[in-house]
């Protein structure tokens, strides 16, 4: 049975993204920080030795569908600028079709790989679009923290990864905030010589 899971690098102190997150700064100020694993890799940097992080970023884009919420898509809030097609370019990183959760219309945007459908009426219209999208495969919930943390408190992930990295952020977007009593079963543990990935299920 398909699984609905996330995959997210994190600090050690418990945050995904730095303060002040913008255009010049979509990860916040300083959260590109844990992320720089996964631009060593031979998999994203095109150079190098293959190792288990590269094991980890291939995991990351696996899926056949995805969610994100808005700021994940783009930055700004309020009516959509329909110039704007996403962070990555012409050619995104999903090869499947990803769900935006946001709270303004817009009309399907198809991209070389994938299409990103726009859903207004929340996180389980979102994941049921998601699902039939994906078939037998996997939904993954692809961040960020705060659409994350939406399905964790309405008991709808199944599995999360984290990748640890030994950074200390000391402050901007916390992912485990405000989850309840949330209880988790360590799956594996993955150590490189620069994260850890760890992989927990969600007990319900």
């Amino acid at each position: 049975m398909s699984k609905v899971i996330s995959n997210i690098a994190i600090s050690l102190d418990g945050y995904v993204a730095g303060p002040d997150q913008s255009l010049e700064a979509p990860i916040g100020v300083g959260g590109s920080r844990v992320h720089e694993w996964m631009f060593a890799t031979s998999t994203w940097s095109g150079e190098g030795e293959r190792t288990v992080d590269d094991d980890a970023v291939e995991a990351i884009g696996q899926g056949g569908a995805f969610i994100m919420g808005r700021n994940m898509f783009g930055p700004g809030r309020g009516e959509w600028d329909l110039d704007w097609k996403g962070w990555w370019g012409d050619e995104p990183p999903y090869h499947a079709p990803v769900f935006v959760l946001t709270n303004h219309p817009r009309e399907p945007l198809v991209m070389e790989g994938t299409t990103f459908t726009f859903v207004t009426d929340g996180i389980d219209s979102a994941l049921k679009q998601a699902r039939e999208a994906a078939g037998d495969q996997n939904v993954s919930v692809a961040g960020g923290a705060s659409t994350i943390r939406q399905f964790l408190q309405a008991g709808l992930l199944d599995e999360l990864t984290l990748h640890i990295t030994p950074v200390i952020m000391g402050r901007g977007e916390r992912l485990l905030d405000d989850i309840g009593d949330t209880t988790f079963e360590q799956v594996a543990v993955v150590p490189s010589k620069t994260v850890i990935h760890a992989t927990y299920r969600v007990v319900r």
